[in-house]
């Protein structure tokens, strides 16, 4: 089995990460501006994009290749980018996967910076979300 490295993607390969979230029939996608943090064998087989905020960043669009799931990639990859990022993260998810980040470290956000506190009020009208903090006394 190859290894799996977990790296930050230089901004001039994020059409990579975009044709893996396609590959996996996502609708998630990487932004310029964004850092995008990936597990690869040969090619990418998990990413996430972290968007700067107010003295932090949001987590979003983290996604495992269907048949590597299970396998603890999300938590090796959320590992590694939580110890090369300094201030806290913060991210929204559905319940039924609140449990998985508090154990990867993550706890409720009892505040979020403004920017998101509007962008989860609108995201509540669709679909229950909660919101999570990387916890920093876990770092």
């Amino acid at each position: 089995m190859p290894t799996v490295v977990y790296q930050w993607l230089d901004e001039a390969l994020v059409p990579l990460a975009n044709k893996f979230y396609k590959s996996q029939r996502s609708s998630m996608r990487a932004g310029r501006g964004e850092q995008i943090w990936v597990a690869k064998e040969t090619d990418i087989i998990a990413a996430c994009c972290l968007k700067p905020q107010e003295h932090g960043h949001w987590l979003t669009a983290l996604l495992v290749a269907e048949p590597l799931r299970q396998q603890g990639i999300a938590s090796a990859l959320l590992h590694n980018l939580r110890g090369n990022i300094s201030g806290p993260i913060w991210l929204f998810c559905q319940p039924n996967l609140v449990d998985f980040y508090q154990r990867q470290g993550f706890q409720a956000a009892n505040q979020l910076p403004q920017a998101l506190t509007q962008r989860l009020q609108r995201y509540q009208q669709k679909q229950p979300l909660q919101a999570l903090i990387s916890n920093p006394l876990a770092d």
